[in-house]
């Protein structure tokens, strides 16, 4: 029996992401479903008590630590991505399921045309995500400006049939993308668009 070398998870190469379910004021959770429509696991915001209290503060809330979990559908964590305190634009950590540095996220902005730039653990530039954020239509290009996926809230087909409410958007990511920790981090980053987007 072949054991594979990556979460189960990134097996797919298409994401519906359900918008926010979170019950709390401060601390937001996403459902992430395969194109079937089967719920595949949970992007979860943690967020302490210190820092909830800190979050009423506009401004500051900008420049607070962030972390949002990938769960799968047994609650455990696949992949996480997280920010420290920062002033201006600052470097996204993304961590496997085994807490092992996988790669990071440098975000870069013009109006509402945001640009995520997406590279390895030796810092090496993987993919990026640009696109407008008012539209919300993303594409996701390789180290080499390939287009290798997107980002959107446009769908049609059997997707279309099982997903009936505008609060969703979709990641594709093509089928040629190493299943690996290049895929597991790009994936990561697409998913997770919305509530790093919001953070800011």
């Amino acid at each position: 029996m072949n054991v594979p070398k990556y979460p189960q998870f990134f097996d797919y190469n298409e994401f519906v992401i359900d918008e926010k379910i979170g019950l709390f004021k401060f601390s937001n959770a996403y459902k992430v479903f395969n194109r079937e429509g089967e719920e595949i696991g949970l992007i979860q915001q943690r967020v302490s008590g210190f820092h909830k209290a800190l979050r009423v503060i506009g401004d500051l809330k900008k420049m607070m630590p962030f972390t949002l979990e990938i769960l799968d559908t047994n609650g455990m964590v696949q992949a996480t991505i997280s920010r420290g305190w920062t002033l201006f634009l600052s470097k996204i950590s993304i961590t496997d399921s085994n807490g092992v540095t996988i790669g990071s996220i440098k975000q870069k902005f013009k109006l509402f045309k945001p640009r995520f730039i997406i590279t390895d653990q030796y810092d090496q530039t993987i993919a990026e995500i640009n696109g407008d954020w008012k539209a919300w239509d993303f594409t996701i290009t390789d180290a080499h400006a390939i287009p290798i996926g997107s980002i959107s809230k446009k769908w049609n087909g059997a997707m279309r049939e099982i997903f009936t409410s505008a609060d969703k958007y979709v990641v594709s990511i093509e089928e040629s993308v190493a299943e690996d920790t290049r895929k597991i981090a790009i994936v990561s980053t697409a998913i997770t668009i919305d509530m790093v987007l919001k953070e800011r």
